[in-house]
Order: C-alpha cells, then sequence, then structure tokens
C-alpha cells in the first residue's frame, strides 16, 4: 500500500510540474486595449417632471341651481364655446316674469306723466323719477336673464374633458369647492421640472447669455422619457425658467413645451427631462474597461515592457455606454479596455487594438517596445 501510495505522489507531482512547464510556455496572453485621446462627448441631465395641459380651465357655475344635463363625457374632445351643463333655472324664470312686468308698469307709468309734464301739470322731477324707477327695472330684468343664461354653461376654450364629479340632479353653487370639470387644452404639452442651486449654478456656467431668454435660446432640444422608460417622439424645448430660488424648497422652476398631435400626453402625468449638454475635449473610457474595489473605480494602464499598474480614476457621469473621466488618466495612455478584473500589477500583456471602440479612428499604433 505505501508503495502505490508514494507512485500516486509521484505521478501527481509530475503532472503539477508539467503543468507550470506548459503555463510558462504559453508566455503573456492577449488584451484588448486603447489610446486615451480627448473628445466631444455629450451627457445627459435628468430632471423629474410634471405634465400640464397648455391650458387647464376650471369650469364653476356662476348661479345657484341643481344640475339639469350633462351633455359631454370624461374624455371627451370638445370645441370653445360648446354646451357642457344645463342648470335648472325654474325660479329664475319665475323672477323673470315678475321682473318684466315691474318693468312693463315702469314704461306705462312714465308713458302717462310725459304728457302732464308737457302741459305744466306735474314737475319734471316726478317725471325723472319715473324713469329711474323704469331704468331700475329694466336692470334687475337684466340681471336675472343674465343668470338665467349662466344656467347653460359653455366652455370657453377648446380641449379635452377632465372628471366629471357631480351628476344630474346635484345641487352646485359658485362657491362649491371642486369645479364641475376641467377643461384641457393639450396640444401643447407643458412639463415643469426644477433644479437645486447646485444644478441651477452649472446651467447658467454651460449655457452663455446676459439674461435668462438669451441662456434658454442657447439650450439644446431636451427629450422626455415616459413612464415606461420609453422616448417621447416629439423632442420639446425648454421655454421659461424662474427669475428666483424658492426659498421653502431650495429650487428653480423651469417649463419645457412639447407638440401633443397625437393625444399621447394627458395633463396630470409625469414624466423625466432630459437635457443633452455637450462637453469639449475630454477623456472618455469605456465603462467595461473599469472594475470596481470598495467604491474606486479602477483601470489597468499599460507601461514599459507591457506590463499593466493598476490606476485609480474619478469620474464624471456618462455619455453612452463611456465614463467621463476626470482625473487619473492622461492624453496617450494605454489602457486595458476588455478583462481588467483578470490582471494584476506588473504582469505582462500582448496589447492589441480593440476592433470595436468608438474611439478607434483616434488611436495611434502601438509599439511593442512601449
Amino acid at each position: 500500500m505505501k508503495k502505490i501510495s508514494l507512485s500516486i505522489i509521484a505521478i501527481l507531482l509530475l503532472v503539477s510540474s508539467c503543468g507550470k512547464k506548459e503555463q510558462q510556455a504559453q508566455g503573456p496572453s492577449s488584451f484588448a486595449v486603447q489610446k486615451i485621446v480627448a473628445e466631444d462627448a455629450t451627457t445627459y441631465e435628468e430632471f423629474t417632471a410634471n405634465i400640464e395641459g397648455q391650458q387647464n380651465v376650471e369650469i364653476r357655475p356662476k348661479v345657484n341651481g341643481f344640475i339639469q344635463n350633462i351633455y359631454i363625457e370624461e374624455g371627451q374632445l370638445i370645441k370653445k364655446g360648446q354646451a357642457l351643463f344645463k342648470l335648472e333655472t325654474q325660479m329664475l324664470n319665475q323672477d323673470a316674469s315678475a321682473s318684466k312686468a315691474m318693468v312693463q308698469a315702469a314704461q306705462v307709468e312714465v308713458d302717462r306723466l310725459k304728457p302732464l309734464v308737457e302741459r305744466n301739470i306735474i314737475s319734471q322731477v316726478q317725471l325723472e323719477t319715473a324713469k329711474a324707477n323704469l331704468a331700475q327695472a329694466k336692470s334687475t330684468y337684466g340681471s336675472i336673464m343674465a343668470n338665467i343664461g349662466y344656467g347653460t354653461i359653455h366652455s370657453p376654450v377648446n380641449g379635452v374633458i377632465g372628471s366629471l364629479p357631480f351628476r344630474e340632479g346635484s345641487l352646485v353653487n359658485p362657491n362649491t369647492d371642486m369645479p364641475l370639470t376641467t377643461v384641457s387644452d393639450t396640444k401643447i404639452i407643458r412639463a415643469y421640472f426644477t433644479m437645486n442651486e447646485k444644478q441651477l449654478l452649472s446651467f447658467n456656467k454651460i449655457f452663455k447669455g446676459a439674461t435668462a431668454a438669451d441662456k434658454l435660446k442657447s439650450t439644446p432640444d431636451v427629450t422626455l422619457i415616459l413612464v415606461d422608460d420609453s422616448e417621447y417622439d416629439q423632442k420639446g424645448k425648454i421655454t421659461t425658467m424662474s427669475g428666483l430660488m424658492n426659498p421653502t424648497t431650495g429650487t428653480t422652476e423651469f417649463r419645457a413645451d412639447f407638440k401633443n398631435p397625437q393625444g399621447l400626453l394627458k395633463s396630470g402625468s409625469s414624466g423625466i427631462i432630459r437635457l443633452p449638454i455637450l462637453q469639449s475635449n475630454v477623456i472618455i473610457l469605456p465603462q467595461k474597461a473599469v472594475f470596481e474595489i470598495q467604491g474606486k473605480k479602477i483601470v489597468y494602464v499599460v507601461g514599459k515592457g507591457n506590463k499593466v499598474k493598476s490606476r485609480i480614476i474619478e469620474t464624471n457621469g456618462t455619455s453612452g455606454l463611456n465614463f467621463i473621466v476626470t482625473s487619473g488618466l492622461s492624453i496617450d495612455d494605454v489602457v486595458v479596455v476588455e478583462g481588467a478584473s483578470k490582471l494584476k500589477d506588473d504582469e505582462e500583456i500582448i496589447p492589441k487594438v480593440a476592433a470595436n471602440q468608438d474611439t478607434l479612428k483616434k488611436a495611434a499604433t502601438l509599439s511593442a517596445k512601449q
């Protein structure tokens, strides 16, 4: 048994020795590398936005009354001037009849007094008093008729009908907390978002202009990201920014406008505004070239004799699938862009130019003796 065990050990040692010799015979492994160059890159700032129609008009009654008819449905597209509600105005009709009778009586009194004044039987003062009573009666009658007209409620704008919290038979008045409905004009959608003080300072530095209007003119078109993470097919433009910082929230409000020809966007919904920012002559590096250890971003840089050294870098956002590097790398550094996590310091590699990098057109031919 001892002889057999010794034989097995000898065989294992022999295999291990052969494996080491074979590994040494293989030599350095090949790794894709990329030469660092300065490029223009686009980054994106994102802001949560509340979406509203170009006009959101609350429809409220001007008179007291029971809702007699509702002529529209929720979500219906309506035109300016279209009838929306009819309030019951029976009591007002009765008041109008009584008021009209008073107008007629006042008119009769004026007609009766005119010839008497002409013959100097009575004074002009009595006739003027009668005329004043007639004017007052006509004013009262006109006010009642106007209120009867208010019983039919029309839309002041084109738009889409919102919710209908009241039903036929409900008693409403001008002081009711909830509106009868809201008409939203959504041909143009307004996305409201805010920037904090730091973001606003960065915005003012990036986009030049003596006034807020000048800065807004220099901003590029923005994108709206919908709640399903899809990109809205219409580009928008930032059109307004508040001139004051809200002391309570520490933010400034902006507004971006988007066309809404298909009615896809609804007032009251939300999304994300994506603002592109062009950065010139910055160092970008594929994200797959970077690996993290204890929160530090690390890359391997190829040095003399094609030996690699780890280096900690700092980044400031992303551009596509690349990091924008702010420190740790310099122009003309050569970085391992694939399989870096398998390496260790001072390991020798065979560098090969990455064939699928966006920056390949700017990469120089690498020297094996670098």
